[in-house]
Order: structure tokens, then sequence, then C-alpha cells
């Protein structure tokens, strides 16, 4: 922002008809609206000024938008993380144009909407970045067999891409996540690949911890009724000892249901799936391992199915 002592004032500007909002100093008014932009709100460069500001920017990245500081030909990330943008490949499907954190050292959480919800600073980046266990698991939904009416969840979809890829395929997926901005990287990532809306709900099976969504807002919309195939990736990574998981799952799973698991060998598989035999499910599983290769990384992993007895 500015130094101390300078004068000036910040106007927010938004594409119009674009969800991509930017932050431009004065004087570059006529660049800006060339390219489409129109003003939206004008902020001085005084302490109050930049508060507005600061909230103008929470605002937009609660929203998952990219926003951005232009100053003097310098497009400076403001909104507390860093993103970026790659093709990710999908054995099976066609390659995935996926906005995601750009390391594992992101942190943005200015409202408390995601400590409200129980996630820690440490596990803030795990949502935003591709994980070998989603890639399989997208690869699985990329090979399986459509079953006309059925409905699909997926669990801690993260950045979703197996939900991405099942709707891309004509699926009726819905993805769910607790982390207050998945939904907004799901509709980024949506409109990437040219896909049309796909549903999110807010899913978390912690019965202590409650909804949390911009401004604190507790009517987020949940995930409710039944599905035909619940599916997650690298899920089982914190012990459960209340077993709120398995009991999300049967709660949503239908009679006929089956449960796919994609899990990287934690030490928590053994104690899930007794819990899941605790609800009338019965198992199997099929080992993922591959080798390393100049396309993809070596993985060790499996896929546990559940279904009832």
């Amino acid at each position: 922002m500015t130094g101390a002592g300078s004068v000036g004032r910040w106007l927010v500007y938004k594409r119009v008809h674009v969800a991509i909002v930017r932050l431009a100093i004065i004087p570059p008014l006529k660049a800006v609206k060339h390219f489409g932009f129109i003003a939206e709100h004008t902020v001085s460069s005084s302490r109050k000024g930049q508060r507005k500001l600061a909230f103008l920017l929470w605002e937009a990245t609660e929203s998952g938008l990219p926003a951005y500081c232009a100053m003097h030909d310098t497009a400076l990330p403001l909104c507390g993380y860093h993103t970026k943008q790659e093709s990710i490949a999908i054995l099976g499907a066609e390659s995935l144009l996926v906005r995601s954190l750009l390391n594992r050292d992101q942190f943005y959480d200015p409202r408390g909407s995601a400590e409200r919800a129980g996630i820690s600073s440490a596990s803030w980046p795990l949502f935003g970045l591709p994980w070998p266990s989603g890639l399989k698991l997208a690869a699985r939904m990329a090979s399986r067999v459509q079953v006309a009416g059925e409905r699909v969840l997926e669990v801690g979809c993260g950045l979703a891409l197996a939900s991405l890829v099942a709707h891309r395929r004509g699926a009726d997926v819905t993805a769910s996540d607790c982390h207050p901005l998945a939904a907004g990287f799901l509709k980024a990532n949506l409109r990437l690949n040219n896909l049309p809306a796909m549903k999110y709900r807010h899913g978390q099976w912690g019965t202590a911890l409650r909804p949390v969504g911009r401004n604190g807002d507790l009517r987020l919309r949940t995930v409710g009724g039944h599905f035909n195939l619940i599916i997650g990736s690298d899920v089982l990574y914190e012990r459960d000892d209340g077993a709120e998981l398995p009991q999300f799952l049967h709660r949503h799973a239908t009679e006929e249901a089956e449960v796919w698991i994609v899990d990287p060998d934690r030490a928590n598989r053994s104690a899930f799936s007794r819990q899941m035999r605790d609800r009338g499910f019965v198992s199997r599983e099929e080992r993922l391992d591959t080798v390393i290769t100049a396309e993809s990384p070596a993985y060790k992993g499996r896929l546990l199915v559940y279904t009832r007895q």
C-alpha cells in the first residue's frame, strides 16, 4: 500500500460481468475503463481508508475471488495468500485447468471463519492443494460406468478434482467441504474449464462444530438427503474417536450405496473400518500402488469400498 505520509486515494474496480476484483491507485482510470472495469468504491489512503480497503479485500477473497493491487505498473497480491493456475493430468480423462494455492505456506483468515470451523493455521491450506489421493480418486471417477439417476457426494472435496471429472461426464454431483474458501475455488475452476454450475454444500461431520460462513453466517446450505455413491480422498488423516465421519456417511448413504475412500495408508484406516462395520457396512479394498514415471510420482495407498450388509 502507500507509504507513510503519502497522498492519494484508492479506487476499487470490478470488471463488468466478470467475477474478478482488482484494486488500482489513481490515475489509471482511463486504462481500467478501457479494459471493461468500473469504479466501485473510493478509498482514501488514511488509516481509516486502509481499514476499509482491507475489508473490501477480505470480502473478495472470502468469496474465492482473486484480488490484486495495481500500483506503478506492478501487480501485487494483497489477499493474504498466493495462488497458481496449472493443467493437471487425470488418468483416463481430459486434463483439468486448476486454480490452487501456491504452496502449503499460505494462510488467510482475517475474520476467523476457518478458526470457528475448527481449521487451524497449519491445516488451512490443505484444501487448496492437489493431493495424490485426490488424483487417484479423480481417475477412478473417469473410468467408472455412469449410472442413470444416481446422486454422488464428495466429502472433504478440497479442490474437488473427482467431482469436476464426474460433473464433466454428466453425473449428478454435489461437492462438499468445511473450508470457507472451497466453494469459491470450485466456482473458479468450473469457469476455467468451461463447465456449468455444480452443486456445493457445506459438509462438516464434526457435531461439536457449527458451519460458519462469511461474516460468521450460520445459515449455510449444508449437505442433506441421501446419495448412491459417496466419495472422498485422504480424509482419514485425523483421529475420529467419536466416529463422526462414519456417522455422517451412515446418515447420507442410501441402502444400496457405495462409499469410496482413497487412502494413502493412514494409521487411522483400521479404526475407521471398525466404525463403519459397527454401522452395518462391509468393506473390501484394492491396492492403488504405482511406481514413479516421467509423468507421475510414485504412490502407495488403497481404495476402500464400503457397502451395507
